[in-house]
């Protein structure tokens, strides 16, 4: 054989095409016909003769070059949407309880090897070492209905509540796992997956929906958008619960992730109204502007909202779940600056752009209440966010102006960057109105908070220890923890003692910054049943928490959720 040549014998020389033959439509079919007529010529002819097969097969194809291609374009293209119409599978699979024990699949695993006669078990023992929890790998070819199949490490089958921890290991654990699938599958570029419950349905969907989401509304080229629905025939109720779930905590996560020149005080408002009114016919919207604000007193909410031109909104949404229309609701209060500068106390430079997020107490109350008119829990829920911006300007707050909140109390303001506590003073005095069974209020309030407990939990601040119990409990179920954290009047006296005022809206001293930052809210309530979120924490997510990208996090608010389904079946 000549060097490089290709010099087929005469039984395996193949017949030329004629070039009017070739009248396939272009695809994979007019491709193979033009490659058959150009080999064949070659073969046909030219090496009988010897020569360098490669160039003269190069010769004859070169005619058709721009028709190959333009046909192998449209038969990768067809063969792209035939792949992502075909869904991907993810599986789970335990660690081994024992040295020499074998990994243990999930019962669907179980079964969809029984369904490929155990070549999934095969090639995974194969493929190298047994997966590490929240670790995936990818098998292809198993099944023709699921050309490719993710297999997850669920870690120990017999995880539960880690008292240490402070959550259920086990549903973390699957939703971490699933989270890394999906991501997978999407990465696959597949437009469905189906994902095996692993024994907790809820947490599987959880796992999923928060896993995939990632905020791209402004981009134009955006990742392949993936449906994810439960494999086989399980525990659908759970599993829509958890997709329920979920949603709730990507709503608040989209809320806080916009811009602020797109999320407003006006817009915000717009969205939970739309999302709260397609939720249910039980829900009613007031979108306050500044006149009510100023009718009901709130100076001190106003005092921060004047020094923006962009118009303060006080959000008011009400869910009414219970039988009895009198019965005394649950009000949650959340913070909505929509972009806070520092106003005259400004801030450095450097990561101001997450400021957009200040508003993360109001996103995730409402989103809260949204999910809960979702679930038709039997309870009444009133919402409360005073949405405004916290800019510098010629009217702004100056640090020592003294301004007066709803119920009288005058205060000192020696930090216009603590405004967050301002427009709080005041909803927290309107909430008291509606006579409620508790209050509770969410606020991204202190960079303290987020030195004290970094993103490992929500510093939860109450007067009650019944309701920091229900909290807790809620938390361990959603694996969004929270530390409860301490409400002295050792605080208080290092608020109380201002100058010029009856109270400062910053402490005495530099020490301590989320505990006195509670403690002058505690002036603003009078009820038993009280609880302050300080979510400056986990605001944001960099790598933390594995089943949510970077970026927002819309947390705790799966955690309220939880707290509001438990609240409504205890008061059955």
């Amino acid at each position: 054989m000549p060097h490089g040549g290709l010099c087929p014998s005469k039984s395996h020389r193949v017949k030329a095409v004629p070039r009017e033959a070739a009248t396939i439509s272009s695809g994979p079919g007019m491709v193979h016909c033009l490659l058959q007529n150009a080999v064949g010529r070659v073969w046909g002819s030219g090496l009988r003769r010897g020569g360098c097969a490669a160039a003269r097969l190069w010769q004859h194809i070169w005619p058709y070059s721009g028709t190959l291609l333009a046909c192998a374009k449209k038969a990768s293209k067809c063969g792209r949407r035939a792949q992502q119409a075909t869904p991907g599978l993810v599986l789970g699979v335990y660690s081994k309880d024992k040295e020499d024990d074998v990994p243990q699949f999930t019962s669907a695993g179980e079964n969809f090897n029984k369904l490929v006669d155990g070549k999934l078990r095969d090639i995974l023992n194969m493929s190298g070492p047994p997966l590490k929890t929240g670790k995936t790998r990818t098998f292809y070819g198993l099944h023709q209905d699921f050309p490719s199949v993710v297999l997850v490490g669920l870690g120990k089958r017999t995880a539960g509540v880690d008292e240490q921890e402070n959550w259920h290991e086990g549903k973390e654990n699957i939703r971490a796992a699933i989270a890394a699938g999906c991501r997978q599958v999407q990465d696959l570029e597949l437009s469905s997956v189906e994902v095996d419950p692993c024994g907790d349905a809820q947490a599987a969907a959880e796992g999923a929906v928060l896993g995939l989401y990632e905020y791209d509304d402004l981009k134009q080229r955006k990742k392949m958008a993936v449906s994810a629905k439960l494999h086989g025939s399980g525990d659908q109720e759970a599993w829509q619960k958890g997709v329920l779930f979920a949603s709730g905590q990507n709503l608040a996560r989209q809320l806080m992730e916009t811009p602020a020149n797109e999320m407003t005080p006006t817009r915000f408002a717009e969205i939970i109204e739309k999302h709260l009114r397609s939720a249910s016919s039980k829900t009613e919207v007031h979108i306050r502007p500044k006149c009510w604000i100023e009718e009901q007193e709130m100076g001190s909410f106003l005092s921060v909202a004047k020094g923006s031109d962009e118009p303060p909104v006080f959000l008011e949404i009400h869910y009414r779940g219970s039988p009895s229309a009198s019965e005394a609701p649950l009000v949650f209060v959340g913070k909505g600056i929509t972009f806070d500068s520092g106003g005259i106390s400004i801030k450095a430079s450097a990561n101001m752009d997450l400021m957009r997020a200040d508003m993360g107490g109001a996103a995730t109350i409402c989103s809260a209440i949204v999910s809960a008119a979702k679930l038709n829990l039997p309870v009444n829920i009133i919402g409360l966010a005073p949405l405004c911006e916290n800019m510098p300007s010629g009217r702004a707050n100056k640090p020592g102006d003294v301004v007066r909140a709803r119920n009288g109390k005058t205060i000192q303001v020696d930090n216009t960057d603590a405004e967050g506590r301002l427009i709080l003073a005041d909803a927290l005095c309107y909430a008291h109105t509606f006579h409620p069974k508790l209050i509770i209020n969410a606020a991204t309030l202190t960079g303290a908070m987020d030195i004290a407990l970094g993103s490992g939990a929500t510093g939860v601040f109450t007067n009650s220890s019944w309701l920091w119990n229900k909290l807790f409990e809620a938390s361990i179920e959603t694996g969004d923890r929270v530390w409860r954290m301490p409400l002295f009047e050792h605080y208080t006296r290092q608020v109380v003692d201002c100058q010029l005022a009856d109270v400062n809206n910053v402490g005495k001293y530099r020490s301590a910054g989320a505990c006195t930052a509670a403690a002058f809210l505690k002036e603003f309530v009078t009820h038993p049943k009280w609880a302050h979120l300080d979510i400056a924490g986990v605001m944001t997510n960099k790598d933390e928490v594995p089943y949510l990208r970077k970026g927002m996090t819309g947390r705790p608010t799966r955690t309220l959720i939880e707290f509001l389904l438990r609240f409504s079946q205890d008061s059955a």
